[in-house]
């Protein structure tokens, strides 16, 4: 059972839907956008280009992991 969900978790299905796609492309970006501002806090705007960079990925792979293992339980 654990191989089938790591298979699953990993395996880079698609498995968000058309709106939850867009909004996470659209969210990233803005968010990736907005760290890339200069501030004068660098470790919270790298934290931000990095969320910001995975939402734009989720949404671009159509792939989460988090709700991969979600489906799970």
């Amino acid at each position: 059972m654990a191989n089938d969900m790591i298979h699953d978790i990993f395996s880079g299905q698609p498995n968000l839907t058309t709106t939850e796609r867009a909004v996470s492309v659209a969210l990233g970006l803005g968010i990736a956008a907005a760290a890339a501002q200069p501030r004068p806090n660098k470790v919270l705007s790298l934290l931000a280009l990095v969320v910001g960079v995975g939402l734009a990925v989720r949404g671009a792979t159509g792939h989460c992991a988090v709700k991969a293992a979600a489906d799970h339980f």
